[in-house]
């Protein structure tokens, strides 16, 4: 994964998320609560995650694979 910040890939050590995957996580959070706890659509997510940070579909791709669990 190539990002502007090599801070943004090391996990923190309270809980082992990096930057990226708290913004991912934080956006997701927040767009349920808006959508009435419905399922967020990928699209969507991604489309307000990059207003945020800057991450390709791919990394993004991969970012939600690792946070799923299967990756």
């Amino acid at each position: 994964m190539r990002r502007a910040n090599v801070c943004d890939e090391l996990p923190d050590v309270r809980d082992g998320l990096t930057r990226v995957e708290r913004v991912v996580l934080s956006v997701l959070h927040d767009t349920q609560r808006e959508l009435g706890g419905r399922a967020v659509p990928t699209a969507m997510l991604y489309g307000r995650v990059v207003e945020q940070i800057s991450i390709s579909v791919a990394d993004f791709q991969t970012v939600l694979r690792h946070l799923i669990g299967r990756g």
